[in-house]
């Protein structure tokens, strides 16, 4: 699905007049009515950002919001509200919401979070794409060049690493040669940064 913002608010006028809104700035748009009917379709495909109500009939904006987390749905959240205070901001925002915006709405400090939410997602998309064909490399070692990694990885040296496999470091330089090469890195400080960020991103996985 292309990003889209996703509107969620109970109150008919309030979703059509932010969808009219949204949608003249170039940015595609979906309503609905309330939290079950967002939550009954909403997938982990989805992109772009969820624009929330905060106080709904059916559940409440931070619900929806926990609801997400627990499905392990990574969509931005903007929390939009009549009746902000500093508890509701606090636990939005503590919770992952991206912004809190209260009614009447500022046009432009809605557009800017929506700005902001967007890249954010397109980001985390884009990181999620690159750990995903990092991990497909790692999956080519062989279980040596693996177990050589990993020391190189734990800060051990070829000498260490030689002595614990019981090989030569001239044959720990050449599985390390053979690794590099098929991970397509060609410094051990690039190559540290892709593990960090693989096992961040494998780590945040539900």
């Amino acid at each position: 699905m292309e990003p889209t913002v996703f509107i969620v608010d109970d109150d008919n006028a309030v979703r059509d007049s932010l969808a009219l809104l949204i949608s003249l700035r170039g940015f595609p748009t979906r309503t609905f009515a309330s939290a079950d009917a967002f939550l009954a379709e909403v997938r982990p495909d989805w992109a772009g950002c969820a624009l929330i109500d905060l106080r709904m009939p059916d559940m409440s904006g931070l619900e929806v919001q926990a609801a997400l987390v627990e499905r392990g749905i990574a969509l931005p959240i903007i929390i939009i509200t009549a009746h902000g205070d500093v508890a509701a901001t606090r636990q939005a925002l503590k919770s992952g919401a991206l912004d809190l915006i209260e009614k009447p709405i500022d046009d432009a400090q809605l557009l800017e979070a929506i700005r902001a939410a967007w890249k954010r997602d397109a980001e985390r998309r884009q990181s999620g794409r690159e750990a995903a064909q990092f991990k497909a490399l790692l999956d080519r070692l062989t279980s040596r060049e693996r177990e050589v990694l990993d020391r190189i990885v734990a800060g051990q040296h070829n000498r260490e690493i030689a002595q614990a496999l019981g090989i030569s470091a001239r044959t720990v330089e050449v599985h390390k040669a053979h690794l590099m090469e098929k991970l397509r890195v060609e410094r051990i400080p690039d190559l540290m940064r892709a593990m960090i960020t693989a096992d961040r991103d494998n780590r945040a996985d539900p």
